[in-house]
């Protein structure tokens, strides 16, 4: 009688989750119509998943809150705000660390960079991934970082063996403040045998996939005070060449901009940028939704559940996965991203400005995104003799270099054919816009593409404009894929 009893009562949980999930199947194609409806169906998915979490780990209390909120119809602001309500936890998670190696820090920092590392069947690189981090930085952005590694490993052992090899290696880094290793005490955990196997994966495989849910849910809860950003790495990374100066100037032209997670590798869980002030929120969904599905799977829903509806990746890439062999069994992993750059790259100043065009735009590929730092673009219709593209600086600059270029891998021909590229001066007001009321020729587009060095050495005046020119009437779409500029 029990065992029929146990029967029903899976077959009605199977039956519940078949119908959310043909609700979104049919919820798809909405989606590029109405982000709203799309989210208020996630958020009721995933809490929904939430209530067959058969382990006592989660609070009675926020069961309940969830199970009311999935009962209520959900548009945007209702179910951001609820959300925002369930996960802003003001205080940390009651997790007593152990300090394995650490100095404690004088001050906050401008960067976390957060690891979580286990023992592995075969290869190490976590000793390689802090040394890259370190070598990767000059000295004064040293001052502006600090590196927290969690031991996440039940293994003592390989714990104190790994703790000496640390300590031997960056004593310096660790004297200084830049460098903590933790450890997070297996007691805090929750269940991780016997949960669901989603997707079909076998149960070692679940297991350690929410084990690793929670290792880095501890991770970024001990970090939430620690700087103004925090970065998340894996143990087997290699860095680009000043980093944190990259990472800097991305996020100053951010600034007035929305954002919840920035993206600076294409892989994993490499290189995802949040504010420190999220960190206790992401760390209460992760240890929510554990057991339900991979940690990068669970960021993506993160983003969107915090209204940020689309990637914000930025090219080249700064770090780049290393490791041949996975933490997982030992299973070979060559993943590499192929947009990374080891050595140093000069990223653009891209000033202050405003931008309009006079071109008829392609849906939403507004004029803003060929100046973003984000990998976006311009796409406008056919362009006529005398159409322009203009950039208005806040304030006058002083420009060393200058570069556009025109069309993409796959529209190769969306290029601007003839046009030219002026700079000028005196901005005039009107009802309409500001714009300059003379301009100087500085050249022509070739193959698509401007670039020019040495703009400060050529032009006389400080720069309150930038205008592309179509010289002739063409009959392809124009696209401007990026509009770089240099100050000096």
């Amino acid at each position: 009688m029990l065992q029929n009893c146990n029967e029903q009562k899976r077959m009605f949980k199977f039956h519940q989750m078949k119908h959310i999930f043909e609700i979104l199947d049919k919820m798809r194609c909405l989606r590029k119509r109405s982000t709203v409806s799309f989210l208020g169906v996630l958020v009721i998915f995933l809490l929904f998943m939430n209530l067959y979490i058969e382990d006592s780990y989660v609070l009675e209390g926020d069961k309940q809150l969830i199970r009311e909120t999935s009962t209520h119809q959900l548009n945007s602001e209702r179910y951001v705000h609820t959300f925002k309500d369930l996960s802003n936890f003001s205080g940390a998670i009651n997790v007593t660390y152990r300090y394995l190696a650490a100095t404690p820090l004088q001050r906050k920092r401008y960067l976390t960079i957060g690891l979580s590392s286990v023992k592995r069947k075969k290869g190490n690189y976590l000793l390689e991934t802090i040394k890259s981090i370190f070598e990767q930085s000059s000295y004064e952005e040293l001052k502006e970082i600090s590196v927290v590694v969690h031991l996440a490993d039940f293994n003592s052992s390989w714990r104190d063996a790994m703790v000496q090899d640390i300590t031997q290696k960056f004593a310096h880094h660790i004297i200084a403040g830049r460098l903590m290793v933790i450890h997070a005490p297996e007691e805090y955990y929750p269940i991780l045998d016997g949960l669901k196997r989603n997707y079909n994966d076998p149960e070692d495989r679940v297991k350690f996939r929410s084990k690793q849910n929670v290792d880095y849910a501890f991770l970024l809860n001990f970090c939430a005070n620690t700087s103004d950003y925090y970065v998340m790495l894996e143990d087997d990374v290699r860095c680009s060449k000043n980093f944190l100066t990259a990472i800097k100037k991305v996020i100053a032209s951010l600034e007035g901009t929305y954002w919840v997670t920035l993206e600076f590798s294409k892989l994993g869980y490499i290189g995802k940028l949040y504010h420190s002030h999220d960190l206790p929120r992401l760390a209460h969904f992760l240890l929510m939704f554990y057991q339900e599905m991979p940690c990068d799977w669970l960021l993506t829903h993160f983003r969107g559940l915090l209204a940020q509806k689309n990637v914000i990746r930025f090219k080249p890439s700064l770090f780049q996965h290393m490791g041949y062999y996975s933490s997982y069994k030992g299973t070979e992993n060559k993943l590499k991203d192929d947009d990374f750059e080891e050595e140093s790259f000069d990223i653009p100043d891209n000033p202050p400005a405003s931008l309009y065009t006079n071109m008829n735009v392609f849906e939403n590929y507004e004029a803003s995104k060929a100046y973003s730092s984000v990998d976006e673009y311009f796409w406008g219709k056919p362009p006529s003799t005398g159409d322009v593209f203009v950039i208005v600086f806040e304030n006058p600059i002083i420009i060393k270099k200058i570069k556009v270029n025109t069309g993409t891998e796959d529209r190769q021909n969306d290029i601007l054919h003839h046009g030219a590229l002026d700079v000028g001066e005196n901005v005039m007001p009107s009802k309409r816009r500001r714009q300059c009321s003379t301009y100087l020729r500085l050249g022509e587009f070739k193959n698509g593409n401007f670039e020019m060095s040495g703009v400060n050495q050529k032009i006389p005046f400080d720069i309150h404009c930038m205008r592309i020119y179509v010289t002739k009437t063409q009959k392809e779409w124009l696209i401007i894929r990026s509009i770089s500029i240099w100050t000096s």
